[in-house]
């Protein structure tokens, strides 16, 4: 099909470009790029696009899939079909499936899977009526520091990283720090992302809220910053001794942006993610008490939030993070201390940060769509292409003015732990082109 997209918002943070113009795709590639265009053949789709955003596809660095081990929360089909619907073309998920993305046997069965699902994909009946059928999104797979991703015992990592993994990481605080040296020096010459979550989990212990007078108020235990705050810095101490580049996940602390652009200014080699929660809420949402705002790491207090949207837009902070996290109705509904943490946010990412960011004019459009588009491939070792000729149609079309309600015929995630459930939200994508 050749489609004349026209007058359409181009976003471009690889080309720093937000200008309207045509743009002109056929055969998966972009053909032209103008204020206007009218040398098109009869058989041309033409869509009037005033009001809507093109963008580079989203790419996440992490979430998690139920496949293998808890389907009941999600498959890799459904995960799929989510991440398509919220504009992403690029996925990564976690390796602590059941059994654990920790050999290259599961490896190799995932992406057998993941070919399955593209198939199931292209031929399904459209289960929302909000999204076109579309191509599944390109899955990357994490492989898992230790086996059974246990914190234990170091995975063979280079029959890993042959298999095809896009990185290590076991998407939990890994405390022995004797492991992590080890760990940063046989992965340099691999030349695979490395991606940490510090965190101490001593200092944690029970908590489930961050520190401070809304956790006072909401009589929930808490968490201090320096939980995250100190198994960072110990994190930037081997890294300026060994020299491995490392990826910092799931910062949410304002100690900590310090700490990271710091290190930056000293030249270490590391970059940082935060998740797309973390910059849209803080801990005065947990009076609601509802429990898919239990996060892991848990909704800082105002200043951290600030903080954290402040170090995206100076890229301190490079990337912002989805970290899907779906669990079933009966998993949540438990007292707020007693749910598991995280929740659901790939098909409600890019319209709640325009919302909340964009349209309030805190972050440019650019601003937001790199720490969503390009920063995160650079964080993963890839690049994203250019909204230019020849360049391949890795796309999202977004209308920031459509209007949704959050509700189970409009996703396509099995999981409904959010707490935007049942609310009407402004934007949706429209297509994706992957």
């Amino acid at each position: 099909m050749t489609e004349l997209l026209q007058k359409v918002r181009v976003i471009d943070p690889v080309s720093k470009i937000d200008e309207l113009f045509d743009v002109l795709i056929a055969d998966g590639y972009i053909q032209e790029v103008a204020s206007h265009i009218s040398d098109i053949s009869s058989d041309t789709q033409i869509r009037d696009c005033q009001g809507l955003v093109l963008g580079p596809g989203l790419v996440d660095l992490y979430s998690h899939s139920g496949e293998p081990g808890f389907e009941e929360r999600e498959t890799l089909l459904s995960f799929l079909q989510a991440a398509t619907a919220g504009g992403f073309t690029r996925v990564s998920i976690l390796p602590d499936t059941s059994p654990a993305i920790d050999n290259p046997a599961l490896v190799a069965q995932l992406q057998q899977k993941r070919a399955e699902a593209q198939r199931s994909r292209a031929a399904e009946k459209n289960l929302s009526p909000l999204l076109p059928c579309s191509p599944a999104p390109l899955l990357h797979l994490w492989g898992a520091i230790t086996l059974d991703a246990a914190g234990k015992q170091m995975t063979e990592l280079a029959d890993l990283a042959s298999a095809g993994v896009v990185g290590f990481t076991d998407g939990k605080p890994l405390e022995n720090l004797a492991l992590v040296r080890g760990v940063l020096e046989y992965l340099q010459p691999l030349g695979k992302p490395v991606a940490f979550w510090p965190s101490d989990r001593q200092l944690a212990a029970n908590g489930v809220m961050r520190e401070g007078p809304d956790a006072l108020r909401f009589g929930l235990p808490p968490i201090p910053a320096s939980a995250e705050t100190t198994a960072i810095a110990a994190m930037l101490e081997l890294v300026a001794a060994i020299g491995t580049p490392v990826h910092i996940m799931r910062v949410s602390t304002s100690r900590s942006v310090e700490l990271i652009a710091s290190a930056k200014a000293a030249g270490l080699p590391i970059t940082a993610s935060t998740t797309w929660m973390h910059l849209l809420l803080d801990t005065k949402a947990v009076k609601s008490y509802n429990t898919s705002l239990h996060l892991d790491p848990p909704l800082g207090n105002p200043r951290d939030m600030a903080a954290l949207r402040a170090g995206v837009r100076a890229g301190a902070i490079d990337a912002i993070a989805i970290d899907h996290t779906p669990y079933s109705y009966e998993e949540k509904v438990q007292a707020f201390a007693e749910a598991p943490p995280g929740a659901i946010g790939l098909e409600l990412a890019l319209p709640l940060l325009w919302q909340y960011l964009v349209e309030t004019e805190e972050f440019t459009a650019l601003e937001l769509w790199r720490a969503l588009s390009s920063s995160p491939a650079e964080c993963l070792g890839q690049k994203v292409s250019a909204i230019l000729p020849h360049q391949p149609a890795e796309l999202t079309l977004f209308d920031p003015q459509q209007t949704w309600k959050v509700e189970r015929k409009n996703l396509y995630t099995l999981s409904q732990n959010t707490p935007w459930l049942g609310q009407q939200l402004k934007g949706h994508v429209v297509q994706t082109w992957c």
